[in-house]
């Protein structure tokens, strides 16, 4: 299932500064009653950085003294089978994320009294985890034959594990693909081509029954991404608007297929945070959409099918009282954005 017309409502990337589980989740419970997200905490655990906290259980992964990576074991082999054996039977509790690398996760999925209209979850993409995880020799895995192609069933598994799980709390799921690397495609530094990067998240799409979604939180291709099945696009409007603005035409068709834009308009840095409002925030907003209205799509039709994000996610904040403020205003811009539908 996939809705068609969020009306601006907020939610979240996924990272908060916090260290507190219990803390961060009141925050997200309080002022996300619509589309809670469970919060990443990476200031708590070394094991809650994006790319380590679905790390857990792959192949020859060695998650400590030093940088993430896989060593080529003896035994690599008989965990690569294990883990193919795994996917082909869709035994997805075999690659579950534990309570040490997502607190957040285990907090929210243990409260009570949520009545939202859908619960928001997040995973590394396979773009962003397999570019980032290297083997023994410094290669990413992306680039290797064998364990580039066990990536995407890898986070297929962590996927859909997570799904199930946040379906205990609300029948309807986002899943979020985090793909910050996806800035990087066309540069000398990434030699993946577009055709490689749709299969590799369609791999992963292909675990996910409900609302599916990917963000990027800087220049990309949005033609790559809004050629794969994604039901949302997130991006940082705030500072790249312009990115997706080259591409009305893919966008449009996007639309036109119930698809829907995370505008991620709140910005993640305290001091310029700090001199934003409502107002200058929904002005901001608007001159985001105009380029898209200029070409066509209706202006309600931006609105009826978008959800309102910050920028990325909110770990780079010093506290909770920034937080607060940013989501307070987050939620207040939505409500504002909601009075004119």
């Amino acid at each position: 299932m996939a809705y068609t017309d969020f009306n601006c409502l907020p939610t979240v990337i996924g990272s908060m500064p916090q260290t507190d589980a219990a803390e961060a989740c009141a925050l997200v419970t309080t002022y996300l009653r619509d589309i809670p997200a469970w919060p990443q905490l990476p200031k708590r655990d070394y094991r809650e950085d994006m790319v380590v906290q679905f790390s857990e259980g792959f192949p020859g992964v060695v998650i400590k003294d030093g940088p993430i990576r896989v060593e080529r074991s003896p035994n690599l082999d008989k965990r690569l089978e294990e883990l193919y054996v795994a996917y082909l039977d869709s035994n997805i509790a075999k690659y579950a994320v534990s309570p040490p690398y997502a607190a957040g996760l285990y907090h929210f999925l243990s409260l009570a009294g949520l009545r939202p209209l859908a619960v928001k979850g997040q995973v590394t993409g396979p773009i962003t985890w397999g570019l980032t995880v290297k083997d023994s020799d410094g290669r990413s895995l992306l680039y290797d034959d064998v364990l580039g192609d066990a990536v995407a069933k890898f986070l297929k598994l962590k996927a859909s594990w997570q799904e199930k799980e946040l379906q205990t709390l609300a029948r309807n799921t986002i899943i979020f693909l985090d793909e910050p690397y996806m800035s990087a495609f066309g540069s000398v530094g990434m030699s993946l081509s577009r055709e490689k990067i749709i299969s590799l998240l369609e791999e992963v799409f292909g675990g996910i029954e409900g609302i599916k979604g990917v963000h990027c939180c800087g220049n990309t291709d949005w033609s790559v991404l809004l050629a794969t099945s994604t039901n949302i696009i997130s991006f940082d409007t705030y500072n790249y608007a312009q990115s997706l603005t080259l591409y009305p035409e893919e966008v449009k068709r996007f639309l036109d297929r119930k698809g829907t834009i995370a505008w991620g308009i709140v910005p993640n840095n305290d001091e310029v945070l700090s001199k934003e409002t409502v107002a200058s925030l929904k002005d901001r907003l608007e001159e985001a959409m105009a380029p898209f209205t200029r070409k066509g799509i209706p202006f309600r039709q931006l609105l009826a099918q978008g959800l309102l994000t910050p920028s990325c996610g909110l770990a780079p904040l010093p506290d909770g009282e920034a937080t607060e403020r940013a989501l307070q205003m987050l939620v207040d811009l939505s409500a504002k954005i909601r009075e004119r539908l």
